[in-house]
């Protein structure tokens, strides 16, 4: 058994732990043992103590023992604090994990995930619907200020965006049927398509990334911030607290925001058709009106109650899943937009089979 014996220096610093460690490094080849003497060290510092677990860890893939020696009270205290990283053993071999187990963590992170979800929806039906009627009170003061705040401000955009898109659908539209002489024909599809479905979905997207994101940053910065800790630390509900006057909210504004986007996406529709297809505006307006059925208005207005609690309710879900600072709050800020257009589209599949098969 060979053995091998350094004299550590009288300070063990950063300078002259640098300088053990590369005598460490140099010494010959075969040794089994390693002795460090510090009769001659006098004090040591963390950075020396940094050196000292470096060179333990290095002689240890070296299948080196260590022992120490001569060292007195003083060094004996710091020797004593690093001991668990000088004793520590090396990790065996991380194994990368297979196809089968990440496949396992996903559809477990998935299930964890909605679980937290449904109970977050279910808390807040609860104190939205329920908990009123049963005398639990309601914060109606922050209810009108999310009205004024998702509806009232939100009005601009979303006219303008729909607006926007009559006039394109129109334009469109107008092209195709030159050919045939049935341009009157685009009002109905302008009310038909808006009806249906362009309304509601174009509002829901723009809410969607209006109040969606707004929704998650909000609850995002409070999570980050500990506020969120603090009131259930003081025993207030976070659901009845700030989820029930968002969902209430916006199951109200919602429905009035699509049929404003209804209006301005016929009107876009309308300006094209009278100012540069030339017809009147009366003939247009009844060529509107007839293609008006209560079966398409239906259709397109009972998906926006389904709308409105999904965006709501995505919002807040990533707002409260949030980790980490700054960044964490931008992350699920975008992860909540981007899962609310995905759910939007989601909603309107199941509608759209639903007419289709059952009610056509």
């Amino acid at each position: 058994m060979s053995q091998h014996r350094i004299q550590c220096p009288s300070h063990l610093n950063q300078e002259t732990g640098k300088t053990l460690m590369g005598e460490i490094r140099s010494m010959p080849k075969g040794v089994s043992e390693l002795v460090l003497d510090f009769e001659a060290t006098d004090d040591m510092d963390a950075r020396g103590g940094a050196w000292l677990i470096e060179a333990s860890s290095h002689l240890r893939k070296r299948n080196v023992t260590v022992n120490m020696s001569g060292y007195h009270d003083r060094i004996s205290e710091m020797l004593q604090l690093l001991e668990p990283a000088l004793n520590a053993t090396e990790d065996g071999q991380k194994l990368e994990p297979n196809m089968f187990e990440d496949l396992g963590g996903v559809a477990l992170s998935a299930l964890k995930e909605s679980r937290e979800f449904y109970n977050l929806t279910v808390d807040a039906v609860y104190w939205t619907l329920l908990a009123p009627l049963e005398g639990k009170g309601f914060r109606w003061g922050i209810f009108v200020d999310e009205v004024n705040e998702m509806g009232v401000r939100a009005i601009r955009i979303v006219c303008l965006m729909n607006f926007l898109l009559g006039l394109i659908i129109s334009m469109l539209s107008a092209a195709q049927v030159e050919a045939f002489g049935v341009q009157l024909w685009v009002a109905d599809f302008v009310m038909i398509g808006f009806a249906r479905e362009l309304a509601a979905i174009m509002t829901a997207v723009v809410v969607s990334a209006r109040t969606g994101a707004a929704i998650a940053a909000e609850l995002a910065t409070m999570k980050v911030q500990e506020e969120i800790d603090a009131l259930r630390g003081m025993g207030l509900n976070v659901a009845q607290f700030l989820v029930a006057p968002k969902l209430l909210a916006l199951i109200i504004v919602l429905p009035c925001l699509v049929t404003l986007g209804l209006i301005s996406g016929v009107a876009g529709g309308a300006f094209w058709g009278v100012f540069v297809l030339g017809f009147q505006p009366t003939i247009w307006l009844d060529q509107t009106l007839n293609a008006a059925h209560m079966d398409d208005l239906m259709q397109g207005m009972l998906k926006t109650f389904f709308f409105a609690i999904a965006i709501v309710m995505i919002g807040c879900h990533n707002g409260l899943r949030v980790t980490g600072g700054s960044r964490g709050v931008g992350l699920m800020t975008t992860r909540a937009v981007v899962m609310d257009i995905f759910m939007l589209i989601t909603i309107d599949i199941i509608f759209a089979a639903i007419f289709y098969y059952m009610l056509d």
